[in-house]
């Protein structure tokens, strides 16, 4: 892939189990776990409404060079927008070059 094409930084978030100092409950917080240059692309029409027939919530496909350790459990920062990591998927050629990650977008409210 053309370094052209990565033109979106993202941070890739990570949950990780925090403990209060105060009052030792163990809350779940976000924690960056890469930040990185990835292409953002929203699907198709035809690719959204085939989405939709299969009950798939993926709205966009991100993709980056490849970044061991990525996973599903894990959710992608652009900006203000936040996407959940639907699936990771490897390049076909290698399965080293590149990871492509089918997401969707959270909507708070």
């Amino acid at each position: 892939m053309q370094a052209g094409k990565l033109r979106h930084r993202i941070t890739i978030e990570t949950l990780v189990p925090v403990q209060n100092t105060t009052t030792g409950a163990v809350v779940d917080t976000w924690t960056t776990f890469a930040t990185v240059w990835a292409s953002i692309e929203p699907l198709s029409v035809r690719e959204f409404i085939a989405a939709q027939a299969t009950q798939s919530k993926v709205s966009a496909r991100i993709t980056l060079r490849h970044l061991a350790g990525v996973l599903p459990s894990m959710r992608v920062v652009h900006g203000s927008t936040v996407y959940n990591i639907e699936g990771v998927l490897p390049d076909k050629k290698s399965g080293t070059e590149m990871l492509t990650l089918p997401v969707s977008q959270v909507v708070y409210g």
